[in-house]
């Protein structure tokens, strides 16, 4: 067998290496920014009420939460209810708001979230859900269900909230629009 003969000069540097890539943009590190520290009481998320508690203790501190157009937050749950964080997926207009499963869903699958609660808020300060609030929980369970993460409510906050309401929040599964 004839084995080709190499020759190995010192005095030449060896080939270039390949360039690794310094970027893949399909790759995701989640880094956590911002701590928010949170009262025992209010880490476990069973309650629209406590939802509404972590709302006002933690998004409008926020710094891209605009209180002048409609802001749509996720809270990420682990199994037992207790909140793992929460992601500003989306500021919208006035009245309005873009949402998609895709973004919606983007943080609580690389969080490894067991479910989630959508939140979002009304700045007329009426808390009252519109045909377009149903319509995107209704749209959004079906995708959770594909992807076993529990879409459990859909709390709709008046911020700035109305002084003559008695509940500055709106509960679609206490309405009845989130079926268990």
């Amino acid at each position: 067998m004839n084995q080709p003969n190499l020759l190995l000069l010192p005095d030449l540097p060896p080939p270039p290496k390949r360039r690794s890539r310094l970027f893949n943009p399909k790759e995701f590190k989640v880094v956590a920014l911002r701590e928010c520290p949170t009262l025992a009481e209010m880490q476990i998320a069973d309650t629209p009420e406590r939802v509404a508690d972590y709302w006002r203790a933690h998004i409008p501190t926020d710094r891209y939460f605009n209180p002048d157009v409609e802001c749509f937050i996720v809270v990420m749950v682990n199994t037992r209810r207790r909140i793992m964080g929460h992601n500003l997926v989306s500021i919208g207009t006035l009245d309005t708001i873009l949402v998609h499963p895709r973004e919606v869903f983007r943080a609580p699958i690389i969080a490894a979230a067991a479910a989630i609660i959508m939140l979002h808020n009304h700045p007329s300060g009426d808390p009252t859900p519109s045909d377009a609030d149903i319509k995107v929980t209704r749209d959004l369970m079906p995708a959770g269900q594909l992807l076993k993460i529990e879409v459990l409510d859909h709390v709709i906050m008046a911020y700035p909230a109305l002084p003559d309401r008695t509940k500055d929040y709106t509960s679609l599964r206490e309405c009845g629009y989130c079926a268990v």
